[in-house]
C-alpha cells in the first residue's frame, strides 16, 4: 500500500475553509499561545480560573440573546435586568436560598414575557420594547435601592453564597453552571421543534407562519427566556460580590451582542450556533485578560482597545464569510 498526500493545493483550499468556518476560535486558540508565552502569569492556576470564572457569568446572557438574534430579533434591556437580578437576589438572600433564586427569575421572566407579548402580539419592534424594558428595570433598581443609596448584602455564612463563591474541583460554580447551561441550549436549538421554529423564525417568517409554525408563541418563549438568563446571571453575580451592585450591567447588553456576533451569529437572523458564542465569550475575556496583564494602558483606553480588537475580529470573520460565498 502507498501512502496519499494531499496535494499543496488542495491544503491551502482546507485551511481556507477552516479559517473561514472557525475563525473566531482559530484567534482564540492562537490569543491563548500568545499570552501563555508573552505574559508570565498568564499560565498560572489563579489566573485561568479567574478567567473562565469572569467569563461565566457573560456567557450566560450570552446564551439568551443567540437565540434572540437567530430568530432575527434583539434584546437591549439584559444589562439592566441583569443587574436588577443581582439586587433581587440579595435582598430575596435573607430570606433563605430559594426566595434568593425565585424572586429574581420570576421577576425578571415577568419582564422577558411582558418584551415577547408586546414584540409577538402587537408586531413592535424589538429595538423599541426592548429599549423600554431597558429603561424600566433600570428605573425599577433605581427605586429599589433609592438612587443607590441603599445597598442590599448577603449575609456572611450564607448558603446563597455558595453558588457564586463555590468551587468543585478549584473551579467557581458559576462556570458549571455556564457549561450545563450551553450544553442544554444546544440540545434545545439543534434537537428540538422548538429550535427549529427559531431558525425558522430568523429565516422567514412570513416562510414560518406559512408552514404554520407557532410564530408568535415561540417568540414570547425567547423573550422570556432571554430575560430569565439575564436574571440568573444577576443571582449568580450577586453571590459571587456577596451584594446586589447597582451600577453593574451598564454595556452588558452590547457586549452580549458583540460576542454572539463573533461567534458567528448572523444579525440578521437564521444562522448561528451555541458552540460558537461560547468561544465569542472565550475570545472577549481573553482580549480583556490580555489588556490586564500589559497593565501599562490607562483604565479609560482599555475599552477603547477592547473595542477596537473585538471590531477587527469581526471584520476579519465576514471578509471570510463572504469569500466563501463567493
Amino acid at each position: 500500500m502507498t501512502a496519499t498526500t494531499a496535494a499543496p493545493s488542495e491544503r491551502g483550499a482546507s485551511v481556507a475553509t477552516v479559517l473561514q468556518r472557525q475563525g473566531a476560535a482559530v484567534v482564540l486558540v492562537l490569543g491563548i499561545v500568545v499570552s501563555w508565552f508573552a505574559f508570565p502569569h498568564f499560565g498560572t492556576v489563579d489566573n485561568l480560573r479567574n478567567l473562565v470564572l469572569q467569563g461565566s457569568f457573560l456567557a450566560v446572557i450570552a446564551l439568551g440573546m443567540t437565540f434572540v438574534i437567530i430568530s432575527g430579533g434583539i434584546d437591549l434591556s439584559v444589562g439592566s435586568v441583569y443587574a436588577l437580578g443581582g439586587v433581587l437576589a440579595a435582598y430575596g438572600s435573607r430570606y433563605g436560598l430559594v426566595m434568593a433564586i425565585l424572586l429574581p427569575i420570576v421577576v425578571c421572566g415577568l419582564i422577558g414575557l411582558i418584551n415577547g407579548l408586546l414584540i409577538a402580539r402587537t408586531r413592535m419592534a424589538p429595538f423599541i420594547v426592548t429599549l423600554a424594558s431597558l429603561l424600566f428595570a433600570r428605573g425599577l433598581l433605581l427605586a429599589l435601592t433609592n438612587e443607590g443609596a441603599t445597598t442590599y448584602k448577603v449575609e456572611p455564612g450564607s448558603a446563597f453564597l455558595w453558588l457564586g463563591q463555590g468551587t468543585v474541583f478549584g473551579v467557581g460554580v458559576p462556570v458549571y453552571l455556564a457549561l450545563l447551561l450551553f450544553g442544554l441550549g444546544g440540545v434545545l436549538l439543534r434537537r428540538t421543534r422548538f429550535g427549529q421554529s427559531v431558525f425558522a423564525i430568523g429565516g422567514s417568517e412570513q416562510s414560518a407562519l406559512l408552514m404554520g409554525l407557532p410564530v408568535a408563541r415561540t417568540k414570547v418563549a425567547l423573550y422570556t427566556l432571554s430575560s430569565v438568563l439575564a436574571g440568573l446571571a444577576g443571582v449568580l453575580t450577586a453571590a459571587y460580590l456577596q451584594s446586589g451592585v447597582t451600577v453593574l450591567g451598564v454595556g452588558t447588553e452590547l457586549d452580549a451582542i458583540s460576542v454572539v456576533v463573533i461567534g458567528g451569529t448572523l444579525l440578521t437572523g437564521g444562522a448561528g450556533t451555541i458552540i460558537g458564542t461560547l468561544v465569542g465569550v472565550g475570545l472577549k475575556t481573553l482580549i480583556q485578560n490580555m489588556i490586564n496583564q500589559v497593565g501599562t494602558l490607562d483604565a479609560n483606553y482599555q475599552t477603547v482597545v477592547s473595542g477596537a480588537f473585538l471590531l477587527v475580529v469581526v471584520v476579519i470573520q465576514r471578509l471570510l464569510a463572504r469569500s466563501r460565498k463567493s
